[in-house]
């Protein structure tokens, strides 16, 4: 009699999926070059100057895989790692020589193979708002009333066919048939129909409003106008994205300051003086008439080349003093051209402003936007739970 055998073997399962796998490294690696590229796309013009919807190139490295290399000179090879080693470790570079594509002349290396992937504004914009929150949140004695869905309470016997409960109708029928000795869904009857009816969900949530103020006098040039834009596009798309009851007030300035559409925020002209404390007595205005600090997070971010009239340094230290006492936040950020070593004598005397809610930034370059955005939307670990105060939509980083 001959005795059966019996085969034990092991798969190795991993190997199965290798393909979802290396998409999932693909994607990986891209975010992470995007990450890298967040300073420089920030300001990318392309951007700032599209309606929104424009999608975004960005030039990724090609990861070289492993592979057997044929060796025509049939040399003998050995070696192995310590075991110790982790994906992303180094274990060797190479020496000698510049990287391929730079330095002096023409060059007799090949470059590396470089691909453009593709991304929406609204992917970037993920990206980029990641981590960032309106700082020092609080709630306020009058919170608004907000409508943030509808919630379906109740079941009846008449409605919508939208409304149409399918569960419950195929339930009803299945009862109903089983007592007459036939449990079947089929027939489904009129009698049988359950339809679905929702009330309107309300939710209190505190409001928040940001002035946003930009100098729009003649020494702005291309450069500041420009740079002044880029940060305001990103804030007003971030604020738009992340919460749900948040105002914007524009205000821009020369030595008079006034209240103005976004449109016309970011299309105005360069022409004028400076007063840069024009823009905070109408911030204050603002803020007296329509903004009560007992009910409103109040935000106040302004942008300037510097150039104001000395005499007026010390009149915007009492108005940004003023301004601190009532706003959760107080930014100031001042475009500082190439043409400029030092800081303008306004950010000397603002430097002289020692508050925790006051932040201070210069930008020398396009690269500086990205930075400024993480300085003024610095999130704290108390504001989590505050953000939901001012509707902050479910999202990853809440």
């Amino acid at each position: 009699m001959r005795e059966a055998g019996f085969v034990i073997s092991r798969e190795d399962w991993s190997l199965h999926p290798k393909g979802r796998l290396d998409q999932a490294r693909h994607q990986q690696k891209v975010k992470e070059a995007i990450r890298r590229n967040l300073a420089d796309l920030v300001a990318e013009e392309s951007i700032i100057l599209s309606d929104g919807k424009k999608v975004v190139k960005v030039p990724i490295r090609t990861l070289e895989e492993y592979r057997f290399r044929f060796d025509p000179g049939k040399q003998r090879h050995v070696g192995q790692g310590s075991g110790d080693e982790r994906p992303g470790d180094v274990v060797a570079r190479e020496t000698g020589g510049s990287a391929p594509g730079r330095g002096p002349g023409a060059g007799d290396q090949p470059g590396i193979d470089y691909y453009e992937a593709e991304l929406s504004v609204d992917e970037l914009a993920e990206m980029i708002f990641e981590d960032l929150g309106l700082p020092n949140l609080q709630q306020k004695r009058k919170p608004e009333l907000v409508s943030t869905g509808h919630e379906f309470n109740d079941v009846r016997r008449h409605g919508a066919m939208a409304n149409l409960d399918k569960r419950r109708t195929l339930m009803e029928a299945f009862r109903r048939n089983a007592l007459r000795g036939r449990p079947a869904f089929h027939p489904i009857t009129p009698e049988d129909l359950r339809f679905k009816t929702w009330d309107e969900a309300l939710e209190m949530q505190a409001a928040a409003v940001v002035l946003a103020m930009m100098d729009t006098s003649g020494s702005m040039g291309t450069f500041e106008k420009y740079i002044a834009r880029s940060f305001y596009f990103w804030m007003v798309r971030f604020l738009r994205t992340r919460y749900r009851q948040v105002q914007i007030a524009f205000i821009a300035h020369d030595t008079r300051a006034r209240e103005v559409s976004e449109q016309e925020f970011f299309t105005k002209g360069e022409s004028g003086g400076t007063k840069c404390s024009s823009a905070y007595e109408l911030a204050l205005s603002l803020i007296q008439q329509r903004y009560p600090p007992d009910q409103y997070n109040i935000y106040a971010f302004h942008f300037s080349d510097g150039d104001n009239f000395p005499s007026d340094n010390a009149r915007c230290v009492k108005l940004v003093q003023e301004l601190l006492a009532c706003c959760s936040a107080v930014g100031y950020g001042e475009i500082v051209n190439s043409r400029y070593a030092t800081d303008s004598t306004l950010m000397s005397v603002y430097g002289k402003i020692d508050h925790p809610r006051f932040v201070r930034v210069t930008i020398r370059e396009k690269s500086d936007v990205y930075p400024a955005l993480r300085a003024f939307f610095r999130r704290q670990a108390t504001d989590l739970a505050a953000a939901a105060m001012v509707g902050a939509p479910a999202g990853p980083w809440r």
